[in-house]
Formats: C-alpha cells, structure tokens, sequence
C-alpha cells in the first residue's frame, strides 16, 4: 500500500488600520558598496488580542502575477542579488563542478504492477525524470513518459504516477512551474497513448486505482477563481470516483464533509481491491481519523472506524477483514496493531508489533512477512518478522545510512528498497523475501569516491541538557582545525526526520573545503511523538536551542569559528534560521533561509498554512499568540543590529509558503541591518517550493548558494576546483 502525501512545508483575531500600496522608487548606498531598493512602506497596524502590532510591509504580500508594485520590486532586488553574484569569480568553478557530479543515471525504486516494474530514471543532466517501465527484471526498459518534452523551460513537471493493478495504464499528476496545484492525466501502457481523461483542481491528493483497474479514487477541491488560486485557503477536500474514459464532472463523490471544510479526506484500496480505507488529516501532524468503506458490496457507505484527531494511524495492508495500522496511539515510538473491519472496537485491536527503544519508522507487508525498518539514532535498522510480529532476521546494510522502500504486495515474492547515506549515492536492491538474499538492481556511477569522505555521528547538550544528535561530514583532507569554513544544516518540524542521504549539492560542498554537518532537532520525529511535541507550539524555542547549541559544538571542538560558520534551511528550515539570526546574529558568518515561513502571525491565512497550526499554533490564539510573537522572524529583527550575511531565496509561484513571507523579511532586515554584511534576496522565476524544479535551475540555485557563502565565510576553492 502506499502512503498518503503529507501537506508540509520538501502545512487572528486582528483589526486593519489604514492601508495603502505604492512602488519602490528610491535606493540607498550601503556601506559594502551594495545599492539596495528601498522598500516603501505602509501605515498598516493589526490587533492581537488587545497588542497593537505593526505591518509596515503589507502590500508585499500581494500576488506577484497580479501586482504591478510587488513585480516590480521583485524585479529590482534580483538585479542587485545577481549583479552581487557576479562579481564572484568562483561562481563558475561552483557551477561546473556541480554538473560533473549530478552527471550520473539515477533510479528510483521499481514498483510493480500486473508483472510490469515502473520506475523513474534521469541520464544526467535531464530537468525532469522520466518514467519506464520493463515487463521483466532482464527485459529491455521501455520509455512510458517524459515530461521534458511538455516545456521549454523545463518547468512542467511529472508530480507522481500511479500504475494500475494490471499494469495496462498509468495516471500521473502534472505540476507546472513549481505550484502545488496537479493536473492528472491517464496513459494507455500497451499503445503509449494518452486518454483525453483530464482532472484538474488537485492538490495534496494520491490516487488508488480500484481492483479491477476500470477507475480510481483521488482528492480535489472545489474550483476557484483564477485570480485567488495561488493564495486562498484550500477548504472542502472531497474523495470521489474517476471511471476511466468518462469527463470528470460526471466523476462520483465518494466522501465529502461540508460541515468540516477543514478536514482533508485521502483514499487508499488495499491490494485486494475489497476494501477502502479514507485518511482524514487536519493539518500536517499525522493524526487522523479512519473512514472504511467495504467494496465488495455495493450497497455499503463510509463507516467511520476511527474518530477523533489524536494519534498516527497510517495504513500498512490487510489479510481479510483485518487492516494494519502503524500507531502511536499508545506508543510514542510506534507500534503495529490490527482492526477488524466487523469489530472495529478499540476494545478488539490486536497488537503485533510492540513499541521498542527505536522508532518504527516504516511498516509493508510482503511476500507472507513484515518487513519494518527502525530509526536508531537518526539512522536506519531493518528487520524482518512474520505475521504475528516474531523477528525472523534483518536486511544487513553497509553503515551509517537511510533505507526507503519494501513496498509490494502479500504475494509478491520479491521487493526493491534503496540505501543511501551523505557519501554514497542511492543504490536500489532487489530483497528475495523468502531466502533473504539483497541484489544490487541499479548502482549509479558518480565521478566521486565513497572512501574520500568522512561521515561520523556526534551527540551534543542542548540548553536544557537533552541529548542532541548531529552528522558531520566532509572529505578526509580536510581537517578541521577551528578555522574551516563549515555549514550546519537543521529542520525541526512537522515530525520529519532527517536521516544521512546523499546529496549532489552537499557533496558540492565538501569538495571546496567545507564541512557539513546536520542536526537532529526537536520538532522532528528522529525519537518519536515526544521528540516532535518537545518542538510543536509554545515549545518551539526548543528546536532554536537545539540549533544555537549545534553551533556552539561545532565551535567549542574545533571544527570551526563564528566568523566562518553558516546556517542553512528551507520551508520550515527557514523559520528556523530566520528566528536564530534573529536570536544570537554574533554567532554565524552568513545564512540562507530558503522559502520559509517568516511571519508566524499570518501564515494561516494563505493556502496550505492553516494546516500548519498543528505545529505552530495561530495567532487566533492569545496564548499562542505570545509564543509566535516571540520568535516570529519578521517581528523581531532589530533595527541597529549587525546582522551576518544574509541570502533569503524564494521563487514567485510558491503557493505552499507564498512568497510574500520572504518579501517582508528582506525588507525588514535590509532597512535593519548596520553592519556591513550583504542582505539579499534571490527570487527564482517560474518555480514553486521545491518540487519539479528542472535540473538546470537547481544547479544555478545552489552555485549562487555556495558561491554567497564562498565570499562571506572567506573561503579558498582547493587548487584545480571546477578546472
């Protein structure tokens, strides 16, 4: 079975003043020689809950495909970004070396259907993956879809597919410049041909095919109007039924709840086609409640079997009338339980697997066994048990790593997964469930060596004294000796765990000299719901702790100094660098807050954000309130402050965190900053928050990137670097 796509970030009581918008027409010489824009400014003040708060930057939050003001700023702060850029010489040396190294073929893990394996592939250097598909292990590969051919620019992207049960057809989303909203179409396997089946208005959905393969189930939302679709709140997701061949207004709903417009339904078919199992999420946390629906009769309607948002229920398969869930109801680090769709009381749930001291981070059930693969230490463990939870052996992997994958069916004799880790590119393996045998099935060849780089795992003291995982690596010769040039990367949020995997970026910067290093913070799920609640809402401050205390380590052993320290994060990884800037600026040389979420008092009140209070909390809240004001990015830079340099990036059709969160940062932190350091903003056009970006514009990003923090922390490239 495979799992529901989650809304995160990779998801107020308040009266207006007077409010009025104008464009930027003046500049102002700083000292480093840069000629910001000046950004007008507003007399904009909101109430919270009796606190007056200022909001000098309003209008930038206005949509850039709409506003005339907000194009034109955005237009004038990129010229000054890359006319920066480009006096770094090093820039290209960055770039080219970049491209040697993503330079490689790339798979993902096959997935199987009706005896056909699909699978993604990328030559190189392509912008988007295309999907083949072979009709056995030694069969030739066949191309099925190749989404570089719908763009010019490479910016029309392949989302996700999904085969059907007998392999005869494909649906798959399509995501055009970065946004978040889908398109899906259908492909005919045999002839290559696409049907004239069209969804639109998808966002946040999967889709499962029924049985037999005639249709499938998917999630959309109402339709809206053109100009209110990349910022207005998503509300009223409904499940309904696709019949191939048909026009999707004749499509049949199969679950919807107008008295909970919050509530976002996603349905799953377990492999044997019997039963539909709805997933209802209100926000990112993964708490649900559990609709079933029984498809072998047709009279049945949705039966809610689970109720109440409190704890993780993720769907793992069935045998019969049983459904297995994953859960942390009960088990902070997770267990496997059992729901008999006929008494699906709690009273009646059968535990197979009991919580342990590591986290159960993944649960599939194939080939007659349950594979379940562990997180100890932020690092993967597999182990393979039969049905009623004994163990009966383990996968061995090479090291310090992360596993993805073991995906397949009850009957299927064999499964795929992938290792990875900061030195090694992801390798895919074919598992023999019954004999336990692991082949390799695809290897990349990278124009780099594994044995030349260092990775190792530390543990530090946060402020309150919680023991705090980190990964640090770099190549062999380099030794750290408190002067290197080092970038910590964190997250902390939404119970994601970031667990070592290999990344052309990260290997980038090892190569000129650098040291990366990775914190596990709180916030993520490295250690269960208590690690993750330890960094939710009014404990917020503790994910900014653990990354301030990151830093100090990496300082007091050695490995670096202030002056040549940077800071790295993207969506709610810019948060967090936005609020530690804020908190102790003397500590980091530079920082790039990517796509984050910079004003915590308005956040929920554009398209995915209200789905983030799970983690956040709203300033509708005056409790919450408080906490938000107390770190909230925006509110609390301070003018007069001698900020380190700064490189914010965003791009104009994120429509996850609108841009407009980094716009009135920059502003703010531009008209603060009194030291010399650079602020600047990079807003990359016809992109979104990450997802489907083309390969080109991915290499251009990150040698900008790089090349901003070559100059501020005073690097040296290594002799011969990109030559």
């Amino acid at each position: 079975m495979k799992r529901m796509p989650l809304i995160i970030l990779l998801p107020a009581l308040f009266t207006a003043c007077s409010e009025t918008t104008s464009e930027p027409v003046t500049v102002v010489e700083q000292p480093v020689g840069l000629v910001y824009p000046v950004t007008d400014t507003v007399d904009h003040v909101d109430n919270y809950h009796g606190t007056s708060v200022p909001d000098p930057y309003r209008w930038l939050e206005d949509d850039v495909r709409e506003s005339e003001a907000v194009s034109s700023w955005v237009g004038d702060q990129n010229k000054v970004t890359f006319a920066y850029l480009d006096t770094i010489p090093e820039r290209a040396n960055i770039n080219k070396r970049m491209k040697e190294l993503w330079d490689y073929e790339r798979y993902s893990m096959p997935e199987k259907e009706g005896g056909v394996y699909f699978y993604s592939y990328n030559n190189g250097l392509q912008n988007q993956d295309v999907i083949f598909m072979q009709k056995a292990l030694d069969a030739e590969p066949e191309l099925l879809i190749d989404p570089n051919t719908w763009s010019e620019d490479g910016t029309v992207a392949l989302a996700s597919y999904f085969p059907s049960p007998d392999g005869s057809h494909v649906a798959y989303l399509v995501q055009d410049g970065g946004s978040d909203w889908r398109m899906g179409k259908v492909i005919n396997v045999d002839t290559g041909k696409e049907l004239d089946d069209q969804l639109d208005w998808l966002k946040f959905t999967n889709i499962s095919w029924a049985g037999g393969g005639s249709g499938f189930y998917y999630s959309r939302y109402p339709q809206e109007e053109e100009a209110e679709k990349f910022q207005s709140l998503n509300k009223n997701m409904t499940v309904y039924f696709h019949q191939l061949g048909t026009a999707q207004d004749l499509d049949r709903v199969v679950y919807a709840r107008p008295d909970f417009p919050d509530w976002g339904p996603r349905a799953v078919v377990t492999d044997d086609g019997k039963h539909l199992i709805i997933v209802i999420s209100v926000g990112t946390d993964d708490r649900y409640s559990i609709v079933h629906l029984d498809l072998t009769d047709s009279a049945a309607e949705p039966e809610m079997i689970i109720e109440g948002f409190d704890y993780d229920y993720t769907p793992v398969g069935n045998i019969g009338n049983e459904l297995y869930f994953r859960t942390n109801d009960g088990a902070p680090k997770n267990r496997l339980i059992t729901i008999n769709v006929d008494q699906p009381a709690r009273e009646n749930w059968r535990e197979v697997i009991a919580e342990t001291e590591d986290v159960l981070d993944g649960v599939s059930m194939v080939g007659g066994k349950i594979i379940a693969s562990y997180m100890q230490d932020a690092k993967s463990v597999v182990k393979i048990m039969d049905l009623e939870g004994k163990e009966t052996g383990a996968v061995e992997l090479p090291g310090i790593g992360s596993v993805a994958g073991f995906g397949g069916k009850m009957d299927d004799p064999e499964t795929f997964f992938s290792f990875s880790s900061f030195n090694s590119p992801r390798v895919i393996s074919r598992f023999d469930v019954s004999t336990g045998a692991v082949e390799v099935f695809k290897a990349p060849d990278v124009a780099m060596n594994p044995d030349d780089y260092v990775v190792k795992q530390v543990f530090y003291s946060s402020k309150d004294g919680t023991r705090v995982p980190m990964f640090i690596s770099h190549r062999k010769d380099v030794v750290p000796d408190g002067n290197t040039p080092t970038l910590l990367y964190g997250y902390g949020g939404f119970n994601i765990s970031i667990t070592p995997s290999y990344s052309t970026t990260r290997l980038t910067w090892m190569d000129m000299g650098g040291v990366y290093a990775v914190a596990n913070l709180r916030g993520g799920g490295e250690y269960g719901e208590e690690w993750h609640q330890g960094g939710t809402k009014a404990n917020k401050q503790n994910v900014f702790d653990d990354f301030i205390a990151a830093a100090e380590y990496l300082v007091a052993e050695g490995y670096t100094k202030p002056e040549r320290l940077a800071i790295f994060g993207g969506s709610n990884g810019g948060l967090l660098v936005g609020a530690v800037v804020n908190q102790r600026p003397e500590l980091f040389g530079a920082a790039i807050p990517a796509v984050g979420v910079m004003d915590m008092l308005r956040f929920h009140k554009f398209t995915a954000g209200r789905f983030w209070t799970d983690d956040y909390g709203s300033s509708d809240n005056p409790d919450e309130f408080e906490a938000l004001m107390a770190y909230s990015p925006y509110h609390n830079i301070k003018k007069g402050t001698n900020y380190p340099a700064v490189l914010i990036t965003t791009a104009d059709t994120d429509d996850r965190v609108v841009p407009g969160h980094s716009f009135k940062y920059a502003a703010a932190l531009q008209a603060a900053q009194a030291g010399d350091d650079p602020v600047l903003i990079r807003i990359e056009t016809r992109a979104g928050h990450g997802a489907g970006v083309p390969t080109d514009k991915v290499i251009d990003d990150y040698s900008d990137k790089w090349a901003f923090l070559l100059r501020n922390l005073e690097m040296q490239l290594p002799e011969g670097f990109g030559e």
